[in-house]
């Protein structure tokens, strides 16, 4: 590896550039230095190539084959306290997954955009400042609020954990229920940003007319009825995390204008041409398969790349069971204590039952069942008596092939999937006492949406759910 020194003041902050790309190269080197960064070129020579005895503040290097990833490690092996910058052909999101894995600070698509770079370059210095021993930055490789011993949750967990200090866009995919909301604020808490707001937008639930405005905010006059200035969820966000729950559901316009903000960290106002700087840290969420809807024209190919940068599954709850017990108990336990009842847990029978039933609706059914059976106890253990009949009831209703819960007899895929929802909405409004605006909130949905979910499975002419 050949060095190419430059002369700024030593008290510059120090940066390596390697990039086989020559032109490219040489335009970070132009950018850095006319920013007052001390930089230094070095010029990968192959494999075997030793690493820069020199201390670095920073490295901005390529992250295109596996030269460049034992590059990016050794430098990490070296110094924990250095900033890694890895950079990426447009589309090589396996590279830049594999990147942030050996311990990138961030990532950024060609071609560069100075003012990104020297955005990105400082965020990650100042990072790194932060989380140095004697900043007291924890180090864990697990999120402490996130519960499960499953082997899965356990990588995932380590994989969270690895990238809450970085500024990487994470994916979180799952299915309704899985705890996504749960473990984007997780990230959140365990990262540099804190101390910074968490504001959540469920896309989902918002109507497409409004959501461009919730998110963006609006000027005076944008359009009927707004009367005055508004600032956004994206501002209010500024200094924190901005996660944007099923984001799926966004419309393509919706997804035009996300995807300039994580390329440019600007935006407009609806209504206004006047572009506004934000710094923040996005997290996402979908319960649909992103890839698929690719495919059907139905999602951004190249959003889909933008934030497919870390992806973190989370696995149903019927695929792990043995972390059913651990997180009964700790609802359990808040429930006792939000209701003012003192029980000490579940009795075996009642774990055993909890233990072969299916979840369809996974950890926020488990959450609302515990609490249902929290009010319902009167003793000091929950009891078979205090769960719902169709946790109670026997095996003919369960699937013996992957343990989902299904009409036995049902005659379509649609009519299969339908009885075991249509049990969850009943056994949640017979919980809150049939009041729907309760009900919704219980189940994690807005009220709007447990309408239509009844008109769907034809409820909506019950006469308690009204």
């Amino acid at each position: 590896m050949s060095l190419s020194p430059d002369p700024t003041p030593p008290d510059a902050d120090r940066v390596l550039v390697l990039d086989s790309d020559l032109r490219g190269a040489a335009a970070i080197v132009e950018c850095l230095r006319s920013a007052g960064f001390a930089v230094t070129r070095g010029d990968p020579a192959g494999p075997g190539t030793a690493c820069p005895e020199t201390p670095f503040h920073a490295a901005i290097l390529e992250a295109s084959g596996p030269q460049d990833l034992e590059m990016l490690r050794e430098l990490r092996r070296r110094d924990r306290r250095i900033a890694l910058l890895a950079i990426a052909s447009f589309g090589t999101v396996e590279g830049a997954v594999a990147a942030m894995r050996e311990g990138a600070d961030d990532y950024l698509v060609k071609p560069l955009v100075d003012r990104e770079l020297l955005a990105a370059l400082r965020r990650a210095i100042d990072r790194r400042r932060m989380s140095s021993p004697s900043a007291g930055i924890s180090t864990s490789t697990t999120l402490p609020d996130v519960l499960g011993r499953d082997p899965r949750m356990l990588k995932l967990q380590s994989l969270a954990a690895s990238v809450a200090g970085t500024r990487a866009t994470v994916l979180i995919t799952g299915e309704s229920g899985t705890g996504k909301s749960l473990i984007a604020r997780a990230i959140h808490r365990a990262s540099p940003r804190a101390s910074g707001p968490f504001i959540e937008v469920s896309c989902g639930s918002i109507a497409e007319t409004l959501l461009e405005s919730e998110l963006f905010g609006h000027v005076q006059g944008a359009f009927t009825g707004a009367i005055a200035d508004r600032r956004g969820r994206l501002l209010a966000a500024h200094g924190g995390t901005l996660f944007l729950d099923e984001i799926n559901s966004a419309s393509s316009a919706l997804q035009l204008k996300l995807l300039r903000v994580l390329q440019e960290r600007t935006f407009e106002p609806v209504g206004s041409n006047d572009p506004i700087e934000v710094d923040v840290r996005i997290v996402l969420a979908s319960n649909q398969p992103l890839e698929r809807l690719v495919a059907e024209g139905r999602f951004r190919q190249d959003l889909y790349y933008r934030i497919n940068v870390v992806p973190l599954e989370v696995p149903p709850l019927r695929d792990r069971k043995q972390d059913v017990p651990e997180l009964a108990e700790s609802f359990l336990r808040r429930f006792a204590v939000e209701h003012g009842r003192a029980i000490a847990g579940l009795d075996a029978d009642a774990m055993r039952a909890m233990l072969s039933y299916a979840y369809p609706g996974n950890v926020r059914e488990l959450e609302n069942l515990i609490e249902r059976a929290v009010v319902l106890c009167r003793g000091h253990l929950v009891t078979l008596s205090d769960l719902p009949e169709t946790l109670c009831s026997g095996p003919t209703e369960r699937s013996a092939i992957d343990g989902a819960a299904i009409a036995p007899a049902a005659a379509t895929l649609g009519e299969a999937l339908a009885e075991p929802e249509r049990r969850i909405l009943t056994e949640a409004l017979r919980a809150n006492g049939w009041n729907r605006t309760r009900t919704a909130a219980s189940l994690g949905i807005d009220r709007t949406t447990l309408y239509k979910r009844m008109r769907r499975l034809g409820m909506g002419a019950d006469r308690h759910a009204v």
